[in-house]
């Protein structure tokens, strides 16, 4: 029987010439397409966010492209980077032998690229990508997700809860004051109209020295005048403290309807991750994106959870990155309002985006009602509509409608002459009054039309057939295949750069893959 034969293994002898790490890298790795496309990247703005002078900098073109690559193989943590630029051979190469610790790492990642100098690095690598044909400025698939924030779910501050508990503290407050006056007289009473904390302390502290004048002048009457005299106190510091937290509070808070404790500028949001994908109330940030050939173009941080008021925020900066408005606009009806068709139009952008009737008025039963508003006769000459029954509904008069953004509509109001004793009445309207008034907009309607005109359009079938399978699939991939379910940084501009990096990432990997199966492909070709 024959017997085996090992392969020498020596663990501990020592090479004359020590290997070369280039030459275990092996060519069309990922990590060779990084350091390769960030080569090529002018990275002055971020150079200069250097002060100078003290002990030396690790390069930031090193630094960049160690993070971009741990997060192309999905390691986010900055002391799990640290680790494997002592382990792993690819991180080793990356650097060339150098070995930031943690907190180097951490500290570069959350602060260097800030100010917007990250949304530079990224706009060039989107540009490199347009010059080799991969990706299209011009289109915009945009969507938007929620991610969960680093903050503790348990620290929520609901704007509701402290405005109710302000207005509760002030009327008690007031009611002290109030009292305080009675006993203390008139003479203390000048001044007082205003209802802050500065003004509740100054009037108490007024009062309680009058208070106490009449203590040592013998005046006390009761045990209410004590009790009164010890609230006093509280209104001058302890009450004027608590209204002070309120109004901080609800500065922090601004438009918003809660934040959290642990991470101020996120926001409870509504999220699908949970076990039993019922939704979760969870502090988090919405995060916007534009794709195009599944790549991503740009990308936007809110504090709001809903995606009609970010539209115009989005496209603005879109604008700020690259100098001008994409061609084409596409997305779902949750950003089909007034206001978004009104500035996309109004900057000469297409904008291929439903709105939330859209599918409604595709169906038959829809087109059949003859008594809805949009399927009646209008007059445009004499500004009137024609009921199926032959009646004339006529113009009244015109009212302002403003919307939560505080976008103002003009929606003109419509009434019948006399619906009582029409035979369709019970089909027509349910309102008990003997006329059918209808509130038109529009401007609104217009603004519908022309995107109903886009979306049936051959390109607008083309648009509604891909953009499922464009923003939807990248996020997806972020998400669930690479693990990017929720933050590890605090604040918005930290988060801005961190979902920034996954972005990047995933534009890298994809490019990635495209060189080597084009590698794969001349291969082939060539041993053919």
């Amino acid at each position: 029987m024959p017997q085996p034969v090992f392969r020498q293994y020596r663990q501990h002898e020592a090479m004359v010439l020590p290997p070369c790490l280039d030459d275990l890298i092996e060519p069309g790795h990922p990590c060779r397409i990084v350091s390769d496309v960030i080569d090529r990247l002018d990275l002055s703005e971020l150079e200069a966010t250097y002060r100078g002078g003290g002990a030396s900098s690790y390069d930031p073109l090193m630094m960049l492209k160690v993070i971009v690559y741990a997060y192309i193989v999905n390691v986010y943590s900055g002391r799990q980077i640290a680790r494997l630029l002592k382990e792993s051979v690819v991180f080793m190469w990356l650097p060339g032998m150098s070995f930031p610790d943690f907190r180097t790492i951490s500290l570069f990642r959350s602060r260097r690229p800030g100010n917007g100098v990250f949304d530079g690095i990224f706009a060039e690598v989107v540009t490199l990508l347009n010059g080799e044909g991969l990706v299209s400025p011009d289109v915009q698939y945009i969507d938007g997700t929620r991610i969960e924030s680093a903050a503790s779910k348990y620290t929520f501050v609901w704007k509701k809860s402290v405005e109710k508990n302000r207005e509760k503290l002030k009327a008690k407050v007031t009611a002290v004051l109030a009292r305080a006056q009675e006993i203390a007289g008139s003479e203390a009473s000048e001044g007082d109209t205003g209802d802050t904390p500065e003004d509740f302390a100054e009037r108490g502290r007024r009062l309680l020295e009058r208070m106490d004048e009449m203590k040592k002048e013998g005046k006390e009457k009761s045990e209410e005048d004590k009790a009164l005299r010890r609230e006093l106190k509280k209104v001058d510091g302890e009450y004027a403290d608590r209204l002070r937290d309120y109004a901080a509070k609800l500065e922090i808070m601004g438009e918003r309807n809660s934040y959290s404790k642990t991470d101020p500028d996120a926001t409870f949001m509504r999220l699908k991750e949970d076990a039993m994908l019922n939704g979760q109330t969870k502090p988090a940030y919405n995060v916007q994106i534009s794709t195009e050939n599944q790549f991503v173009t740009h990308y936007g941080i809110y504090q709001r959870p809903g995606d009609t008021a970010t539209l115009i925020p989005y496209l603005k900066s879109f604008y700020d990155t690259y100098g001008f408005h994409s061609r084409e606009i596409c997305a779902d009806s949750g950003y089909g309002s007034e206001e978004n068709y009104d500035f996309m139009f109004g900057n000469g952008m297409l904008p291929y985006v439903k709105y939330n009737m859209f599918h409604k008025e595709m169906k038959k039963a829809f087109k059949n009602s003859a008594f809805k508003v949009d399927n009646m006769f209008y007059n445009a000459a004499g500004d009137f509509y024609v009921c199926p029954k032959g009646q004339r509904l006529n113009f009244s008069h015109t009212e302002k409608s403003v919307s939560g953004l505080g976008y103002v509509s003009q929606v003109s109001v419509y009434k019948a002459c006399n619906c009582e004793h029409c035979p369709a009445r019970g089909m027509c309207y349910k309102g008990k009054g003997p006329q059918r008034i209808m509130e038109v907009n529009h401007t609104k309607n217009e603004y519908r039309a022309r995107a109903r005109e886009l979306l049936t359009s051959e390109r607008g079938l083309e648009h509604r057939s891909r953009r499922p399978i464009e923003p939807e699939s990248v996020f997806g991939d972020i998400k669930f295949n690479h693990g990017f379910r929720r933050f590890r940084l605090r604040s918005l501009p930290k988060v801005h750069i961190e979902f920034g990096l996954a972005a990047l990432a995933h534009n890298l990997r994809k490019y990635a893959g495209i060189i080597a199966s084009k590698m794969t492909g001349e291969g082939e070709m060539m041993a053919a």
